[in-house]
C-alpha cells in the first residue's frame, strides 16, 4: 500500500499541477474576488518554476557534494542503486538507459580505478503495473559485463522497489558476504541523501559517492538569473518529489 500511495503522491505534488489546478480554479472564481488573485498567483508560479538559476541554486543546496577519488578511498564493494532503465519499451534485446546513467559509469569508473574491488547492483523494479523481462538490476549487471566486469565481481540484488527496500536487501546481501567489510554508495546526488540515511538506519555505514548531477556551477551573468528554462519545471518536480520522499522517509523512520 505504500509503494502505491507513493505513486499517487508523485503525481500530486508535481509543481504543473499547482499551476494547472490554480489557473483553473480561476477560470471558475473569475467573477468573485479571488479570480484575479489567483490569477497573480498562477503567473507568480510560472516565472518561478521556469527560473533556472533558482532551481539550480536549490539544487545546489540540496544534492550531496562531489567526493574526488582521494577523499573516497579503497573499500570492498560499490553498491549501485537502479533507477536508471527503461523496461517498457522495444524491442528487449538491449537495456535502455535514461538519465542517470552517470550512476552507472561511475560505478564502472571506480571499479576500474581500483576504488572497489566489486560491484553490487541493487534495484527490481520501481513500476506500478507492467511486466518487465528482466529486473533493473540484472540490465545494469549485463551491462557491466559488456563493459568487462568479471561475472564473479557483479553481485545482483533483484527484488527492491524503493530505496528502503534497498538497504533492507543490500544488508541481506552482505550478510551472505562476511568478506565485504567497507561499501559506497552510489547514487544520484539529489538522492544520496536520503539513500545514505536509509542505509544508516539499518546499521549500514556506507562512504558515498553521488552521481548524476541535476545542478550545474553557479554563474554570475544575467543570462542565468533572467532567462526562462525549459527544462526547469522538471527539474523542480524531481526534486521537490525528492524532498517530499525524504520528509516522509524520516516521519516513517526509515532514515537515520
Amino acid at each position: 500500500m505504500f509503494f502505491i500511495l507513493s505513486k499517487l503522491l508523485d503525481f500530486l505534488i508535481s509543481p504543473l499541477v499547482w499551476v494547472v489546478a490554480v489557473l483553473v480554479l480561476a477560470a471558475v472564481l473569475r467573477r468573485s474576488k479571488w479570480g484575479p488573485r489567483l490569477l497573480l498567483l498562477g503567473v507568480a508560479l510560472l516565472l518561478v518554476l521556469t527560473n533556472g538559476a533558482l532551481v539550480n541554486e536549490a539544487l545546489l543546496a540540496w544534492e550531496i557534494p562531489p567526493v574526488t577519488l582521494t577523499q573516497l578511498g579503497r573499500h570492498d564493494a560499490g553498491v549501485l542503486l537502479t533507477g536508471i532503465t527503461k523496461g517498457r519499451k522495444s524491442p528487449h534485446d538491449r537495456v535502455y538507459v535514461e538519465q542517470g546513467a552517470d550512476r552507472l559509469l561511475h560505478t564502472l569508473w571506480l571499479y576500474r580505478a581500483g576504488r572497489i574491488r566489486k560491484i553490487i547492483v541493487s534495484g527490481g523494479s520501481g513500476a506500478l503495473g507492467g511486466v518487465r523481462t528482466r529486473s533493473e538490476a540484472e540490465e545494469l549487471g549485463i551491462l557491466l559485463r559488456l563493459a568487462g566486469v568479471p561475472r564473479q565481481d557483479i553481485l545482483l540484488e533483484t527484488r527492491s522497489r524503493n530505496t528502503r527496500e534497498n538497504a533492507l536487501n543490500t544488508q541481506e546481501v552482505l550478510a551472505q558476504h562476511p568478506e565485504i567489510k567497507s561499501i559506497v554508495l552510489i547514487t544520484s546526488a539529489f538522492h544520496e541523501r536520503r539513500a545514505v540515511g536509509c542505509f544508516r538506519r539499518v546499521g549500514l555505514a556506507p562512504a558515498v559517492f553521488p552521481a548524476s548531477y541535476y545542478s550545474s556551477d553557479r554563474q554570475a551573468t544575467l543570462t542565468y538569473w533572467l532567462i526562462p528554462s525549459d527544462d526547469a519545471p522538471r527539474l523542480w518536480s524531481i526534486l521537490i518529489h525528492e524532498m517530499v520522499g525524504y520528509a516522509v522517509y524520516r516521519v516513517q523512520g526509515y532514515v537515520a
